[in-house]
């Protein structure tokens, strides 16, 4: 079950204390002591193990245990577990990802398009936001590393990075299966087997599938059964191969498929006569559509570390991953049964990487050098149709990319104590990449339908259009941290980040309608827009941090404060005309002030209170839209101001039977916009931002589980009952606003209703 508590560095960071136990139990139906301390955890975030209260960056961290308790099953449920952090899906789908961290994020899921927060698995970069949603299995921690992590992570961590971990096999037989069900007929079923060691060889397999109804109903005449359903599933193998006592070797492979309807684009507002009867600004969960409506994702990934031990406290490591990513979806963008508007996406992706890394330590020193490379290639087919705007001269649009990129980086990081309280780093990385985009993008010339796509069309960018670019950054990080006393870090940090430039992919100016409209000078702008790359975006970022703990390690507060500054800050901009054309621009600057708090606090034996709140201060310095500054007339976009997260996770009992545990999660985040538009009319042209504002709102989660049941003598059970949104929050969550040249068109997602079920677990 997903509960998004929140989770303070300290609650994900060390858990309920189920995580420090032994993963081989003597008896696994003994029960176990309630934890009478917040168990500590050791991460990876600096390449290196440490422990979490050690690392001088703002850093959440998840052991199996709370991931486990929390359903933790895609990238999608970490929403609101870290301070700062907020993940939404993009409109009208459920497998891409907008993360945002610190107020910085990315909009456009557009595979010319950059994320703003880097996703990793098993140290695998993640490429793009298109199917970065997917099955998690055998997950054994998550890190949520929040500011510019430019130094060892790269490119594309602007605003942060996501750590997902999953678990190495353990070489002995063991595993555990569960199954889900609840109401709209939701149905999950888990199941994870280590093997005996086979030779060298340690081997565990995990899979998930999931299948529920959809809780939006269509009309019998509509073009889907209903909207919102689930069905995926998910596997994973792991297999360590110990070559020598100094050589290990480990592959990962895991693979997601999805197939389903996409999210309903409920008709949110619109202008046009004939549609605002099917408008609603509240939740709806009876729809009409008649345009196509899927989401099908597959995603196949192949990892494999090697590590040598050379002695001394010195380790080669190189890490090498392979990723393909086929994903489609086809949207009845107007959210009703009268043919408006459809969109389609058919996109080919793949990415290649390679990490070669020198790490270790002696004496007072620490250090981790290294040299990578990322390739990727991806191509995209974006058809679109636009009908009923004018009954007699019907639009199709034939949309196509094609992005490449070949980028190679070298970095280093070094830390040293001079004396035993204070540790200084410093380290640096220098990135050069090569960006690539091959576009074509036309319109039927009849004026008449095009079924099948016969019809005769008029290329504003030709086919072959093409362009090339390379940039390059240098992203220093400088850290100094004081330890006070075994209890209690302070530190300070200046980092530096940045995110890849590119080209315009889904740029279209169709012609006016004006007869004396010069068509060789609309080609000519279309080519020109569609060749002129915008410009890396960049943050500065200083940090002032405090972590602690008290009360012989039953209290836990951390806290953080940073000022960061943006420079060619890259806004998507939805232009509304013609295609759903979008164009990114580099606007300007802005200035992003933050406060985040964290704690925990142990109620005794085997309860735990966990809080998180974060203050988020944004501001544009600099806006330039059309040759103008108007950054005071301009919104920031998913970044609340205020938000938190509270917790409680107790051991209500204990007994020969097992253990009565219950999780009580609730999550709140202020008023935000989705998208970077006018506060004020002073256009009448352009969309204005309230029309696109997410309400503030909280959601409540609910589970009581009996744990540790003896089944037998090796084996342990579990049964939960569990609520989703238990409160039935129905505030619309995100939006598409077409704008005044569409009517003002806009469709809304919700959240989802309540949900309730019951869930059962076999451990051995």
């Amino acid at each position: 079950m997903r509960l998004r508590p929140l989770a303070l560095a300290a609650l994900c960071a060390y858990g309920s204390g189920a995580a420090a136990q032994p993963a081989e139990a003597a008896d696994p139906a003994e029960a176990r002591r309630a934890p009478t301390q917040i168990e500590e955890i050791v991460v990876t975030a600096q390449r290196r193990e440490e422990r979490l209260q050690d690392v001088p960056l703002a850093v959440t961290a998840f052991p199996e245990d709370q991931i486990e308790a929390r359903g933790i099953d895609d990238v999608g449920d970490l929403n609101a577990l870290a301070p700062g952090l907020q993940i939404s899906r993009t409109p009208s789908n459920t497998t891409i990802s907008q993360v945002t961290i610190r107020g910085i994020s990315q909009i456009n899921p557009a595979i010319y398009w950059d994320p703003a927060v880097g996703i990793y698995v098993d140290g695998v970069y993640i490429g793009k936001a298109q199917g970065s949603i997917f099955n998690l299995v055998d997950l054994s921690r998550i890190e949520v590393l929040r500011g510019p992590q430019g130094t060892l992570y790269g490119r594309n961590t602007l605003a942060g990075a996501i750590n997902l971990v999953t678990r190495s096999p353990s070489g002995e037989f063991g595993g555990s299966a569960s199954l889900e069900i609840g109401n709209y007929d939701a149905f999950v079923q888990r199941a994870s087997v280590d093997l005996p060691r086979m030779g060298i060889m340690s081997l565990s397999i995990g899979a998930r599938s999931e299948q529920r109804d959809g809780w939006v109903e269509t009309s019998s005449d509509s073009s889907a059964p209903q909207l919102n359903d689930r069905s995926n599933r998910g596997l994973r193998i792991a297999a360590d191969f110990d070559f020598s006592p100094t050589v290990l070797g480990q592959y990962r492979f895991d693979q997601s498929r999805v197939d389903q309807t996409n999210n309903f684009t409920q008709l949110y507002r619109v202008d046009l006569p004939f549609l605002q009867p099917f408008a609603s600004t509240a939740r709806l969960e009876q729809a009409a559509v008649d345009a196509p409506s899927f989401e099908r994702s597959q995603v196949h990934g192949h990892s494999f570390t090697l590590s040598w031990t050379l002695g001394n406290g010195h380790e080669l490591k190189s890490i090498s991953g392979y990723r393909r990513l086929d994903w489609n979806d086809s949207l009845d963008l107007d959210g009703s049964p009268l043919p408006v508007v459809l969109t389609q996406r058919f996109t080919d992706y793949e990415q290649f990487s390679q990490d070669l890394q020198v790490l270790g330590s002696f004496d007072r020193w620490n250090y981790v050098a290294g040299i990578y490379y990322f390739g990727d290639d991806g191509d995209t087919n974006n058809p679109q149709s636009f009908f009923m705007l004018d009954p007699d001269n019907d639009v199709y649009f034939d949309s196509r990319y094609g992005t490449r990129t070949a980028a190679w980086a070298g970095y280093g990081q070094v830390d040293v104590r001079p004396v035993e309280q204070l540790t200084l780093t410093a380290g640096v990385r220098y990135t050069r990449e090569k960006k690539e985009i091959e576009r074509a993008f036309g319109l039927n010339d009849t004026g008449q339908p095009a079924p099948g796509r016969d019809a005769a069309f008029f290329y504003l960018i030709p086919e072959g259009t093409a362009a090339s670019e390379t940039f390059d950054a240098t992203t220093p990080t400088v850290s100094a941290a004081w330890r006070f006393s075994p209890r209690l870090n302070v530190y300070a940090r200046y980092a530096e980040g940045f995110k890849s430039g590119g080209f315009n992919g889904e740029f279209s100016q169709p012609p006016s309608g004006d007869p004396d409209q010069d068509i060789g000078e609309l080609i000519a702008l279309n080519v020109a827009e569609t060749r002129t790359p915008f410009k890396p975006e960049k943050q500065r970022s200083f940090e002032v941090g405090l972590k602690s703990s008290a009360a012989g390690g039953r209290v836990m507060f951390n806290a953080a404060a940073f000022h960061n500054t943006l420079q060619d800050f890259q806004a998507s901009i939805f232009l509304g005309t013609g295609a759903a054309a979008t164009v990114v621009r580099n606007a300007g600057e802005a200035t992003i002030r933050g406060i985040e708090l964290e704690g925990a606090l142990r109620l005794g034996e085997g309860t735990l209170l966990l809080a998180n709140y974060a203050w988020l201060d944004p501001e544009y310095d600099e806006f330039i839209d059309g040759g103008a500054n108007v950054a005071a007339n301009r919104a920031f976009v998913h970044a609340p101001e205020h938000s938190f997260n509270i917790a409680i996770d107790s051991e209500l009992l204990r007994r020969d039977w097992g253990a009565l545990r219950a999780v009580v999660d609730y999550a709140w985040t202020d008023d935000f916009y989705t998208y970077p538009y006018q506060l004020e009319v002073t256009t009448p042209a352009l969309q204005v931002a309230r029309n696109s504002q997410v309400d503030a709102h909280g959601i409540l989660n609910l589970r009581l589980a009996t744990v540790d049941m003896p089944l037998g003598q090796r084996a342990t059970g579990e049964v939960a009952l569990w609520a989703r949104n238990l409160l039935d929050d129905d505030t619309a969550t995100n939006f598409i606003d077409f704008g005044p040249g569409f009517g003002n068109l806009t469709i809304a997602n919700f959240e989802e209703p309540r949900t309730v079920g019951i869930s059962g677990v076999i451990r051995w």
